[in-house]
């Protein structure tokens, strides 16, 4: 990998690029969860059908993870990020297209391919563009980007279901996406190296590291309490706890805008307190706000829609920087890709479709409490998080 400082100037470019680029990226799969209950109608799908829409992005997502070194390595981090912008777009207008469910799938399984291989070269093009002891602080303004699509997501989807069936949405913000990318490929400086690509040799070093493991699988349990929890987040507000789809999804969006703090000061006390400490500090808030999800009687629950994600947003920043110590400079993106790969998988893909699962068997409580449980019983993996790089 060819270390390329660049000016204050180019970083704060770069950085502002990368934040919307991944804003769109996180968005295209998430603007599914406050459509879901206008999709269950219009599709006449029933709960664990709908959680299942999530496992294709993620079939998709954690196959672009892996291949990402691949692609990378032939066409360098920059000109794949813009792949993924644009190819994702399309997809997004594929879905906007469909008219069967079986397509509508597919057009998924497609948006996860390509945008699961934007997150390892766009941490690379961080990691080398800034100092090893600003990572924490540029990570943390990068994972800005999911809290706004949180944010955003649920007002966008009911302030153009106004306007458009759910297909308009789609397909305006595919357009974005695909502009964006070409903005991408003809203003961003740096990221013209090559990455990793996976071979028998680098996964056997990686994965007989067990801090690898270790973090893989909070991973997992981090994108679960994160992106898990909220696919499924209004249909359980509207199916079992009563609130109106409107009134939900506007909830939902609201809870997330206290995470624009949080991420700001995520990076800095990453930097500042360790990693390690942090992540402890976020697991443990999580699990014990993500159980009460499933324990306050009426109203009470939307005091935890609030509380509950607070904190997710420092496990990354946090996360990223651990994976990023883990590998050799060379195979950062490779340490990348794996975890969140696998992590993606089970957090994103089988977290919702569990709970789909729970709730159509009128048990979404149930299944939060669960998940709150493991998540604290991830904290005896904490030990064995060990760090050498």
């Amino acid at each position: 990998m060819t270390e390329a400082p660049l000016t204050r100037k180019a970083q704060a470019l770069l950085l502002s690029l990368l934040v919307v680029l991944f804003f769109f990226n996180l968005l295209s799969r998430v603007v599914l969860a406050p459509l879901l209950p206008v999709i269950e109608q219009d599709l006449g799908l029933n709960h664990s059908l709908s959680g299942s829409l999530f496992m294709m992005i993620a079939l998709g997502y954690a196959t672009g993870l892996f291949g990402s070194g691949f692609v990378s390595a032939r066409l360098a981090h920059r000109r794949t990020i813009v792949i993924s912008a644009v190819a994702g777009g399309s997809a997004f207008l594929l879905i906007a297209l469909s008219h069967s469910l079986w397509m509508i799938c597919l057009g998924l399984i497609c948006l996860g391919i390509v945008s699961g291989i934007y997150l390892p070269s766009g941490m690379t093009m961080i990691t080398s563009s800034f100092s090893t002891a600003n990572w924490g602080k540029a990570i943390g303004l990068h994972e800005l980007a999911p809290s706004l699509a949180f944010i955003c997501a649920p007002l966008i989807a009911e302030t153009l279901l106004v306007f458009t069936p759910w297909q308009g949405i789609i397909a305006l913000i595919g357009g974005t996406s695909i502009l964006l990318g070409f903005v991408f490929l003809r203003v961003a400086p740096g990221g013209d190296f090559a990455g990793e690509a996976p071979s028998l040799g680098n996964i056997r070093i990686l994965t007989a590291k067990p801090a690898f493991w270790v973090m893989t699988a909070l991973f997992a349990l981090a994108v679960g309490s994160s992106i898990g929890v909220y696919s499924m987040m209004p249909l359980y507000l509207v199916a079992e706890r009563g609130i109106d789809r409107s009134a939900a999804n506007t909830l939902v969006g609201l809870s997330r805008i206290p995470l624009i703090v949080m991420g700001l000061t995520a990076g800095w006390l990453s930097d500042r307190i360790g990693p390690k400490p942090m992540i402890s500090v976020a697991m443990l808030f999580i699990g014990i706000m993500t159980i009460l999800l499933g324990i306050l009687p009426g109203r009470w629950v939307i005091l935890t829609v609030f509380f509950q994600p607070l904190l997710t947003v420092c496990f990354f920043p946090a996360g990223f920087t651990i994976l990023s110590r883990i590998a050799p400079p060379q195979a950062r993106n490779l340490s990348i890709s794996m975890a969140t790969m696998i992590g993606y998988l089970a957090g994103a893909g089988f977290t919702p479709t569990i709970l789909g699962f729970f709730g159509d068997a009128g048990n979404f409580a149930l299944a939060f409490i669960l998940y709150g449980v493991v998540m604290l019983l991830s904290l005896l993996l904490l030990p064995r998080l060990i760090v050498t790089n």
